[in-house]
């Protein structure tokens, strides 16, 4: 299968106009493992960047 490039910028705004809306948080059920515990830096990931004089 080949997808043409558009040609003009009437066609890229028509393509776009294509692609389909993603699902909206209140569009989907409420599961308890949607609900994922807040992430915490722990000892051993703050050891791995400890030494560093900066986060790169």
């Amino acid at each position: 299968m080949h997808i043409a490039e558009p040609q003009t910028l009437a066609e890229l705004i028509a393509d776009c106009a294509a692609i389909p809306v993603p699902p909206q948080p209140g569009d989907q059920a409420f599961h308890p493992l949607h609900c994922a515990e807040p992430w915490q830096v722990d000892d051993a990931c703050y050891a791995q960047v400890g030494e560093l004089d900066e986060y790169v």
